[in-house]
């Protein structure tokens, strides 16, 4: 992790760094998001810096109330944080109380008393079935070399083929997929839940085909997916390509990789699929989160309709 000048007192640096460790560890946190927090609290440390009239320690924390994070939630605001970057902020500051007080060192009741800002609703942007197609297939990928044309292939059919977020596709082993046996992937998501997702023909043709070409070995124990000196690959280099195809194709700015995880649950509940089945294969925690696609489906449906009846 990047080294930062943290505003406060050893006892409390030194509690936020073991927070920020088992949030990694023992949570298996994504790093992105692990890295998020580490940069909202250390807002907040330089916030309640200026409010306190100094480094705060354990002690200056022990019993913040609900004004106080609304001084900090109030000026993040100020500088232009909208409301999603707040409710994470606020999500993260929490957090870090909450680990404090298990281990008896502050009161979080301050932190919990305070409602977290309205989020905007937002539908996910799905791209069309036939757009989704174009752009996992491997014929229509613009890298130069063969085998990372087929490597970008594979990555992205198994995103919308399976539902799959970045970091779990990245995150396959080379033991994975590695016969034409395997239908189904044992997959470990957000908060280190398990879930079995199934795997298409095309998807397993997809690695199958990359594993051919990949001029670097595959330890079944190691990582299955190589960027282009053999190391692990980056989740920006598969964004990067995105965007060219998003160039080449004349797609939206919303066609991203994680928009393909989107395609798939659409794509399902459109042809009949069940919310609940839905919401297994994506690895959602409640069922909720997953009815949001069901507003996406009505969208375009009533789409469909306003353009072709006559009337309309």
């Amino acid at each position: 992790m990047q080294e930062f000048l943290i505003p406060a007192k050893s006892d409390l640096q030194a509690a936020r760094e073991t927070w920020l460790k088992t949030l990694a560890r023992e949570r298996r946190l994504s790093p992105e998001t692990v890295e998020a927090y580490e940069r909202d609290t250390r807002q907040f440390l330089h916030f309640l810096t200026g409010h306190c009239g100094g480094p705060p320690g354990i002690s200056d924390i022990a019993d913040l109330r609900p004004a106080d994070l609304r001084g900090f939630l109030a000026k993040r605001r100020n500088d232009g944080a909208g409301a999603r970057t707040l409710g994470r902020g606020l999500a993260g500051i929490r957090s870090l109380l909450r680990f404090l007080e298990r281990r008896g060192m502050v009161n979080a009741a301050g932190a919990a008393a305070l409602r977290a800002p309205r989020q905007p609703k937002s539908l996910p942007k799905p791209l069309t079935a036939s757009d989704a197609r174009q752009v996992v297939a491997v014929e229509g990928q613009l890298a130069d070399e063969p085998w990372i044309a087929a490597r970008n292939a594979a990555v992205l059919t198994l995103l919308y083929g399976s539902g799959l977020r970045i970091s779990e596709a990245l995150g396959l082993a080379g033991a994975d997929l590695a016969s034409e046996d395997d239908t189904v992937l044992r997959v470990t998501g957000k908060g280190g839940k398990t879930r079995l997702v199934p795997v298409l023909p095309v998807a397993r043709n997809a690695v199958a085909e990359y594993r051919r070409l990949c001029p670097f070995h595959i330890d079944p124990k190691g990582l299955l997916f190589r960027g282009a000196r053999g190391g692990p690959l980056n989740p920006a280099i598969i964004q990067r390509e995105m965007a060219k195809l998003r160039s080449a194709l004349n797609l939206p700015d919303t066609a991203t990789p994680h928009a393909l995880r989107h395609s798939f649950a659409t794509h399902l509940l459109g042809r009949g699929g069940d919310l609940r089945t839905i919401q297994e294969l994506l690895g959602h925690a409640s069922l909720s989160t997953t009815q949001i696609y069901t507003a996406v489906d009505t969208a375009r449906l009533l789409d469909i309709y306003e353009r072709a009846h006559p009337r309309a």
